[in-house]
């Protein structure tokens, strides 16, 4: 059995299909603890699936959620641009959370965003857990997620970036230029948008019949130190093993892509004359650093506005047949690739 959202489900019927009393799904509802893990569970999931929300939770306060794992990054600034210029437009103020990923953090932006009574949520995390979603619809208080980590349940809208057609085509810009010893700084392992830039690197690189060793692709974090450390640590296996270094590097952020700027010049290496460098997202100051950065600019600001725009017609009941949305990314050429000083 299932509801679509808006659909006048009761109580009643979710403690029928659950086989409990209403008194139990109350509970639930409420955060109570007195339950067992797994009659929650039950509860949480038809919950979810059927698209439960309390009576007179909709409503129209003029207040909207943006939900960002960290407030303080390059990439989170965009996003905040992107909802901010849409939802002001629309006379809805935004109210702005950091859940630091997971844990305390996590349920404090839940219960901050149900104390004040949202009308709805651009959600910029990690993950969204099953008691978030729960919590979230049966307080009748839509959603709409950005770049999440994994498979997202049906019928949540979710707007992305095409991930793996910009990788091959970062890829294909250095192969090009004629590089065939390239290293990936890649993201973190277990988020989408990580893997598939990972993957569309080795399409590319499978599809020139070029090698890849294995520590040719070092997954870190998003962000300059990782950057630092990867590049660092890579340079040093060639060195230890022997084998020449990359003469370019696909970093998965520009964040990154800076991290290996300061690598590189430690070592005394020049950019792009040594080691070409291509990132991904295109902040603002990718095209003033020195060099400036050849990469892969993401739709930042203009999916954190489709986000918003979504979540608006969600608010005002209308139908959203988005389930999956990508927007396109596009390579920048700049000055921190070139071809290699010699035939690798």
């Amino acid at each position: 059995m299932s509801s679509q959202p808006g659909a006048k489900v009761t109580i009643g019927a979710i403690a029928a299909e659950a086989g409990v009393s209403t008194a139990t799904v109350s509970k639930v509802l409420n955060g109570r603890s007195d339950v067992s893990a797994a009659t929650r569970e039950r509860i949480q999931q038809i919950v979810a699936r059927r698209h439960y929300q309390r009576r007179g939770a909709r409503r129209r306060g003029g207040i909207v959620d943006l939900v960002l794992n960290e407030l303080d990054s390059l990439w989170s600034i965009e996003i905040i641009r992107g909802a901010e210029e849409t939802l002001r437009a629309a006379g809805v103020s935004m109210v702005l959370s950091a859940a630091h990923g997971s844990g305390a953090g996590t349920s404090a932006w839940l219960e901050q965003l149900a104390a004040r009574r949202s009308d709805g949520a651009v959600l910029v995390v990690s993950d969204l857990n099953l008691r978030q979603r729960t919590k979230l619809t049966s307080l009748g208080v839509p959603f709409v997620l950005v770049d999440p980590v994994g498979t997202v349940e049906a019928g949540v809208p979710t707007i992305g970036a095409t991930n793996w057609a910009g990788a091959v085509a970062a890829t294909e810009h250095l192969i090009g230029l004629g590089h065939r010893r390239i290293a990936h700084l890649a993201g973190p392992r277990q988020l989408l948008c990580s893997r598939a830039r990972a993957d569309g690197f080795r399409a590319a690189m499978e599809a020139a019949e070029l090698d890849v060793p294995a520590d040719h692709v070092r997954y870190g974090q998003f962000n300059d130190r990782s950057g630092h450390e990867e590049t660092n640590a890579l340079l040093d296996e060639a060195e230890r093993t022997g084998r020449p270094w990359p003469t370019a590097l696909f970093a998965a952020s520009d964040l990154q892509a800076f991290g290996a700027y300061t690598a590189l010049r430690e070592r005394g290496l020049r950019i792009p004359h040594d080691i070409s460098v291509v990132g991904f997202d295109d902040v603002p100051i990718a095209r003033w650093s020195d060099p400036t950065l050849t990469t892969v600019r993401q739709p930042l600001q203009a999916m954190a506005a489709m986000a918003a725009r979504t979540l608006l017609r969600l608010i005002d009941g209308e139908d959203v047949d988005l389930p999956r949305v990508e927007l396109a990314t596009q390579l920048v050429v700049r000055d921190s690739t070139a071809a290699p000083r010699q035939d690798p």
